[in-house]
């Protein structure tokens, strides 16, 4: 199903990366994503968590969603988590879901993505959709007016079985600094301390 273009496509023009040990790194990768978002209050703000739990390295999408639920974000909505995950074959029906439930969401999508050797342990927000499974060669939609994505091990031979072998405590590290950063861009947007 075709959607129609989101006028908030071009909120900024440089991609912004971190990495997990950098000072202050949650923080300043929350008011990056504070900044690329419309106002809370006039749009349906939504994650859509890619991945699935059947990979250590395609896990980190569905133990981002998991981690939301358990640091109680409320402002914002997001889909896809262990339990219920965001995969190749539910991507398309869960993406018409969601446009059908929410009018006109703004929406992010969270994955995992392979990259050079010194992208290892970086995630990346990013203008503009996500192509989920590009590294397993899948023929999905593009998701998301803008994207979020860690950097969980090296591309360029054998993806799948890299994926596979990902390990899984980078992948943990990453997804919990992906959800405090939502937690914390959360807090930020409704003046609060974040938890």
């Amino acid at each position: 199903m075709q959607f129609p273009a989101n006028p908030f496509r071009s909120l900024f023009k440089d991609d912004y990366s971190v990495f997990l040990d950098d000072d202050n790194a949650v923080n300043q990768f929350a008011d990056h994503l504070s900044k690329s978002l419309p106002s809370i209050y006039t749009n349906d703000i939504v994650f859509v968590c890619i991945g699935t739990d059947r990979s250590t390295g395609d896990s980190l999408g569905p133990l981002v969603g998991t981690l939301l639920g358990e640091l109680n974000v409320s402002r914002f909505h997001y889909y896809g988590t262990l339990d219920e995950p965001i995969h190749a074959l539910n991507l398309s029906e869960q993406l018409e879901t969601i446009k059908n439930k929410y009018k006109n969401p703004f929406i992010i999508a969270v994955d995992a993505c392979l990259g050079r050797v010194k992208s290892i342990g970086s995630v990346r927000l990013s203008n503009g959709p996500l192509k989920p499974g590009a590294a397993m060669k899948k023929d999905l939609p593009l998701v998301g007016e803008i994207n979020l994505t860690g950097v969980v091990n090296v591309s360029g031979f054998m993806e799948f079985y890299v994926l596979q072998n990902t390990r899984l405590s980078l992948v943990m590290k990453m997804a919990k600094f992906i959800a405090r950063s939502i937690k914390e861009t959360e807090s930020k947007l409704t003046g609060q301390t974040a938890l």
